[in-house]
Parts: C-alpha cells; structure tokens; sequence
C-alpha cells in the first residue's frame, strides 16, 4: 500500500503555488495524496511568515496538525517561516520532525532528519516542478520568484531572494498542463517579470507574456501589480484579454509616508490611472491593499488615504495594521503609531469600504454578465479573483467548469445573485 500525504497550505496565492508543486513531487514519488490528516503518513504544513498574524496562524496550525497525527507519521514545515527562521523554529517546536525550506526535498526516507538551514535561494527549484491538473476550473501561475524591490515593511526579499523569472516556455507549458479555464498569473513583483533577464527575455516581457497565455486560455488575471511598472501597453495587454480586472499594490497615498516606505507614486498619481483605465474601459474592476500605522503616519496621512478610498471607489480593498519585521528599514523607524490608534483608522477605512463595494455591487444588478462556475452554486465573472473576492450564487444545475450568461438579480453585500440565461459556452 501507498505511503498517503496531506499538505496544508497557508497564506498567499504563491504559497498554494509552491505546495501545488510539492504534491506534484510527492505523487512522482509514488505517494497518495489524503484529505485526512489523521490517515496521513507524511503532514507537510506550507507556512507564512508574512505578518506576526500570519506567524501566529503557521504555529497554531502546526500544534493542531501535531494532535491530528496518527502515531508514526512525520510532521514537515516548510514554506516561509522555514526559509526565514529555520533552526529557531525547529528548536522551538519539538513536535515537527523536519524544518525545510525548499532547498531540501520532503520525503518518508527513514534516515535521520537533520534542520534545514540553507541559503536563502532555494536548490530545489520548485519554480519549474511539475504540477498535477488543476482541480478547480481556475489556477494560479507562479511567473518569477523572489523580489528586488526594498520596501520598508517587507522582509520577503531577504528570504525569498532577489527576483528569478522563468522561461517563458516553461510557464506556457504549465498553463497547457494545468488544463484551466482561467490563469492567474502571479509573482511577488508581476510587472517587473523579466526584468532580471533583459538579453533572454527582452523589455516588456509582462506584456509579451500576457498575451501569450491569453492565447492559450479564456481567461488570464494578474494579481499584485506596483503602480510605477503598470505601463500603457501592459494596460492594453490586460484590457485585450478580456479580463478587465486590475490589482494595485498601492500600500498607501501619502506622497512623504510612501517616500518613508521606500515605494514610488502618491495618491493624486494613482487616481489619474485609475481614471485612465475606467475610460477605456468603464467596467474595469479594481482591487487594492493599504497598510495602515506604518511609522510616521499621521492623521493627516490617515485622512489623504480615506479621501483616497472615498473618490477611487474601488470594487476591493484589504486594510491591514503594520506588522514591525525584524530586518526590515521599518524597524528601526520612529513614530511608531499606537495601537489603538491603528485600530480606529483600521475601522473608519473597513467601514467606508464595505459601503463602497457594497454599492459597486449594486450597480451590476439588471446586467448580464458571463460567469464562470467554480463549483456548484457559485461562480465569478471578471470582477471575481479567485478566493479574494466576492462570488455569484447561481442555480445548482448549471455546469461546473463552464461558462455560462446569467443576468444579475441580487446584490447581497460582496456578493451577488445570477439567473441564467443561455446554455454553457
């Protein structure tokens, strides 16, 4: 009999990634993949290190996984907090049996199992492993990994390392092999795919790129675009999809609180695009995260960002309170924010927010749109990421996998309510 594995995966979109291509190894190597964690022999835990809430969710996971176990089966952390802490994690969780990063491949062999505590670019190159067929009718493509940029408040680059863009040819053939309606292209700087291999890859390879796997699948998405790389053509590239959706990585709109984050633009600069965009193309969606309490932020600044959110009236916004990173330039600023401070600006921005996507909502009630079905009941048009935004309730019997016409009846908050119309396409 098979020896079974089962993988839990935590925080972005990169990391589901990654762990698609761990079980990808896993089943190569003759293992069987479970969804009960009690029948598994190898628990692999895929771990965020992101935030000091993220952290926090990584460790509670790995103590209830550890009480799920059944005798015998090895516990593996990898991910992240692995790349990042290591053996500091591994002396202070007695319970896992292997700490890796992704330099050290995850197997049952019965040798004795020894911390990982390799370089910070990993050797086993999960970036081009294979990966099994998409069981949603929606993947996520990784396109580079690692990041060259220094905002204040990351730490990703010093574990993740500078940014490594792939092959074109190697991305395409995963889109082929993932056999998706939909791909979602992402990377920890999307736009600047490429950049790292100008002589292999040339200038605007993003957009090159974009286009080519628009050619291979119905729908394309790229999640985490920075402001100062979100170019005309790129633009262009995106709206010829047919995927009007558009993901900022803004992290603020004060001009001397953004200079303080080490990242370009201000929030007059951002609107202006926006606006471009919307005339283009009126029924672009937009999404957007703020990092609010960074140190430095004054209630003037607070006041720039809610003014912000009033006027650009984007569809999705995410607010998240600073997290002080050891390493990072942010932790050794002054001005650190209170608190409870934070927790109030965090409020006032959450509350204009949800009025505003709730009243973008209402505003595709009476049109019709085409939707994706994700799963039984539920689907997404182009104003839908994946697992991040709202969704579309429609009728049961409309077919998984397929695109469908349904005109929308209903706006219940983020989400919406859909009637269909015409056969599948």
């Amino acid at each position: 009999m098979s020896n079974r594995f089962y993988v839990e995966t935590l925080g972005c979109p990169k990391n589901q990634v990654d762990s698609d291509k761990l079980v990808g190894t896993l089943l190569a190597d003759g293992m069987v993949a479970t969804e009960d964690v009690s029948a598994a022999d190898l628990v692999v835990v895929n771990t965020c290190a992101f935030i000091e809430d993220a952290r926090r969710e990584s460790i509670d996971t790995i103590l209830a996984l550890d009480d799920q176990r059944k005798k015998g089966a090895r516990l593996v952390v990898t991910g992240c907090m692995a790349e990042r802490y290591g053996a500091e994690l591994a002396d202070a969780l007695p319970e896992v049996d292997l700490v890796a990063g992704f330099g050290v491949p995850v197997t049952l062999g019965r040798k004795s199992i020894a911390v990982s505590s390799g370089p910070p670019v990993p050797l086993l190159d999960l970036l081009n492993l294979p990966r099994p067929k998409s069981a949603a009718p929606w993947a996520y493509v990784k396109i580079a990994e690692g990041c060259d940029r220094s905002c204040g408040f990351c730490a990703i680059p010093s574990f993740r390392g500078p940014q490594r863009s792939r092959d074109v040819d190697a991305i395409l053939r995963e889109v082929e092999e993932l056999e998706a309606k939909e791909i979602v292209l992402v990377a920890q700087d999307l736009a600047s795919y490429g950049k790292d291999r100008p002589d292999e890859l040339g200038a605007g390879s993003i957009v090159s790129l974009v286009r080519a796997v628009a050619s291979r699948v119905e729908w394309v998405r790229l999640l985490y675009l920075y402001p100062s790389d979100l170019s005309d053509a790129l633009i262009e590239a995106i709206l010829d999809t047919g995927v009007p959706y558009f993901d900022l990585s803004l992290q603020h709109v004060s001009k001397p609180l953004l200079r303080r984050m080490r990242r370009w633009g201000d929030g007059d600069r951002f609107l202006r695009r926006i606006a471009d965009i919307r005339a283009a193309a009126p029924t672009a969606a937009f999404r957007s995260n703020f990092i609010v309490g960074y140190p430095g932020e004054t209630e003037k600044d607070h006041d720039q960002l809610l003014a912000f959110v009033e006027s650009a009236r984007l569809d999705w916004c995410g607010f998240f309170a600073y997290s002080k990173e050891d390493g990072t330039y942010a932790a050794d600023l002054d001005g650190a924010v209170d608190p409870a401070v934070m927790s109030d600006r965090l409020g006032e921005l959450r509350e204009m927010q949800d009025r505003i996507t709730a009243a973008r909502r209402d505003e595709v009630v009476g049109s019709v749109l085409r939707v994706l079905v994700d799963r039984p009941g539920v689907a997404r048009s182009t104003r839908e990421a994946p697992e991040i935004d709202g969704i579309i309730d429609v009728p049961l019997d409309l077919e998984v996998g397929q695109f469908h016409d349904v005109e929308i009846v209903e706006a219940l908050g983020p989400d919406l309510v859909g009637r269909a119309l015409l056969s599948p396409r």
